[in-house]
């Protein structure tokens, strides 16, 4: 078991350049749809298009997979069962949900007909900015933020089975 734990160096530091190359792709993604306009001319169009589509299928969406995978390792190698991380994943969360709407945006500009128009970037960029400081803020500092105030009949096990059948080893 203690090669697993000598893993830890290497797998954090996939971690945190993967979400590198994700958060970086997040803030080139809105710039890259902003120049989605069909008045530049058909071959340059092609172009971004492709370029924009390639950029978020094979660049940013595959870091996000294995940056969420290898801090999900991370959380439990090292045992981060603690408030802080929980309220880390919140943002998290929220990286992922930009990331869909990103996705959204692309389909919609580049592969449906019609005209649809990309927002302009500020405001994206702008929310984005949130979440990401949210998460350096909680990695950087480990507040110790108490516990989560859940309701009583949720944290005291109520002593009954379960309904179904659970294996045993």
């Amino acid at each position: 078991m203690s090669w697993l734990y000598d893993l830890v160096p290497h797998l954090k530091a996939l971690h945190v350049g993967m979400l590198i190359l994700w958060c970086g792709g997040l803030f080139a993604l809105p710039l890259m749809l902003a120049r989605h306009d069909p008045a530049i001319g058909q071959g340059d169009y092609e172009r971004i298009r492709r370029a924009t589509h390639y950029a978020y299928t094979l660049g940013v969406t595959p870091a996000a997979v294995i940056a969420i995978a290898s801090g999900t390792g991370l959380i439990f190698l090292r045992e981060v069962f603690v408030t802080w991380m929980f309220a880390k994943l919140v943002f998290v969360a929220a990286l992922v949900s930009f990331h869909v709407w990103v996705g959204y945006v692309l389909v919609a500009v580049a592969e449906r007909e019609g005209a649809h128009r990309a927002p302009r970037p500020v405001w994206p960029l702008l929310l984005l900015v949130l979440p990401i400081l949210g998460i350096l803020a909680l990695v950087l500092a480990k507040p110790e933020l108490g516990e989560i105030p859940v309701p009583g009949w949720l944290a005291e096990p109520l002593d009954r089975q379960l309904p179904f059948d659970v294996p045993r080893r």
